[in-house]
């Protein structure tokens, strides 16, 4: 059997894709062979993350997911490098049925958002939690996903990781969004090297990156994507001068953790039907869209 770390590891720019819905907030599947095409043409991103927070993962049915996962991986065949699949939820049983048809269909690795309904209290249960979904699929490289502001749950990563390879042998790194990097940097220090370790705050990529972030996971990087990668590039050079010009501009751009209104934002840009969010979240006005567009292409024009 093929190990989790046989993969090709995980770097660079992510894109955390939408979920193309129609008018009516139906699944919209023909979308997504463009839209792949559109981020490795048009962005140079060639990971995705797909079905997480910015894929609305958790207003979604699990046929739903599933059948988005199975277009994802198909379409992204020959063309993306890694298909993350997030396959979190509040209930066990369905994160441990979603990860057994990640493994099946392909997916180069998969992800597990922190339970936010009934929360862990310590990192003891959430270890737990996260062992029981990666045990389903054990030759998939798993990732755990930190995202304290819309969880709930700040229970330190440090805590979560430690000793993590003897639980979760196919342990493949962290999707952090939190914004401690004191956290993050202890994460860093202690991390194996086979693990990967992906920042998810855009506008603080830079910083993460200087206490050693591997790569990114990000809703902007599916617009902003190909001048992201002239700050990776930048700092690889070691022109933190240029690197923090495009990180302040990146920033400037930056429209708030709204997923209604980023989806707006790469329907606009892209020229991808990507539809509106679906309930509860709201839709992005007109008037706003067109001020939100008009700023985006003033800062990179």
């Amino acid at each position: 059997m093929t190990s989790a770390h046989n993969k090709k590891k995980l770097t660079g720019l992510v894109a955390a894709t939408f979920t193309p819905f129609t008018a009516d907030s139906e699944l919209n599947l023909p979308v997504i062979g463009p839209y792949i095409d559109y981020l490795r043409e048009k962005q140079g991103v060639n990971s995705i993350f797909v079905n997480g927070t910015t894929g609305e993962s958790l207003s979604l049915t699990v046929k739903e997911r599933k059948e988005l996962a199975e277009e994802w991986c198909e379409k992204a065949k020959g063309k993306m490098d890694h298909v993350i699949v997030h396959v979190g939820s509040m209930s066990i049983k369905d994160s441990q049925d979603l990860a057994v048809h990640a493994a099946n269909i392909g997916a180069d690795g998969i992800a597990v958002i922190t339970p936010s309904f009934f929360k862990p209290k310590t990192a003891e249960p959430l270890r737990l939690f996260l062992q029981q979904v990666a045990s389903v699929a054990p030759n998939v490289p798993f990732y755990y996903y930190h995202l304290p502001a819309i969880t709930g749950v700040n229970i330190a990563v440090r805590d979560v990781i430690d000793g993590i390879e003897e639980l979760i042998p196919s342990f493949g790194g962290i999707k952090f969004s939190g914004i401690d990097l004191m956290d993050f940097s202890l994460c860093v220090s202690n991390k194996h090297s086979t693990w990967t370790l992906l920042y998810g705050i855009d506008e603080q990529l830079l910083p993460a990156l200087v206490m050693g972030a591997q790569g990114a996971v990000g809703s902007t990087y599916n617009y902003a994507g190909c001048h992201i990668n002239e700050l990776l590039s930048a700092f690889e050079k070691g022109d933190l001068v240029q690197a923090r010009k495009i990180q302040v501009r990146a920033s400037l751009s930056w429209t708030g953790f709204d997923v209604g209104v980023n989806k707006q934002l790469m329907s606009d840009v892209s020229g991808l039907s990507l539809g509106p969010a679906r309930l509860p979240l709201e839709p992005c006005s007109f008037s706003h869209a067109q001020s939100i567009k008009k700023k985006y292409h003033s800062i990179f024009s």
